[in-house]
């Protein structure tokens, strides 16, 4: 597929909008819309068997859910993956990670968004107080067991796609490295 042009079509602090005129590889032309937002850091917080989430209220959905703490920086800026993990970690739940390992990538919607998110192991964890944004100041966060975890996961507690897959590829790399 070849982009003939592209235009912005919406745009605010978090994300923009475009509409880009295609053509296909049988020489048909069409649009796309095509959301862009920078990439992001998710992080699974782990002390033992223990594992921090965060919930927070999702508009779009109308509802609370719980997930692992991932974000992006502020005005779609760009940050180095690891340095961004280290921020949403401190930002959303007031942890500091001695150890900060990267177990995976992820695509949000790659049908429609061009987001990607890298997926980080903290350990080795120091206590602090969460530095939320003015937009999370709803948001608190709780230790998990893992089988709580699992539980929230499969009783649809937690239903946010990155966050479980987030964790199978927590158990993924367990499985490699043990």
């Amino acid at each position: 597929m070849k982009r003939l042009d592209s235009r912005e079509v919406y745009a605010n602090n978090w994300m923009t909008v475009r509409e880009d005129r295609i053509r296909r590889p049988d020489g048909s032309d069409g649009i796309y819309g095509v959301v862009d937002k920078p990439d992001y850091a998710l992080v699974i917080p782990l002390d033992g068997d223990k594992m921090k989430l965060v919930e927070q209220f999702r508009y779009p959905l109308g509802l609370r859910r719980w997930e692992f703490p991932q974000g992006t920086a502020p005005d779609r800026v760009s940050l180095p993956a690891a340095e961004l993990a280290a921020r949403e970690l401190r930002e959303e739940t007031g942890l500091s990670a001695g150890s900060l390992v990267e177990i995976g990538l992820l695509d949000v919607a790659p049908g429609l968004s061009s987001q990607r998110g890298r997926v980080y192991l903290a350990t080795d964890l120091s206590e602090g107080e969460p530095d939320r944004e003015h937009e999370e100041q709803d948001m608190r966060a709780e230790w998990f067991d893992r089988t709580e975890v699992e539980r929230m996961i499969t009783t649809g507690e937690i239903t946010d796609a990155q966050s479980v897959a987030a964790y199978a590829l927590l158990l993924l790399w367990e499985k490699r490295n043990t």
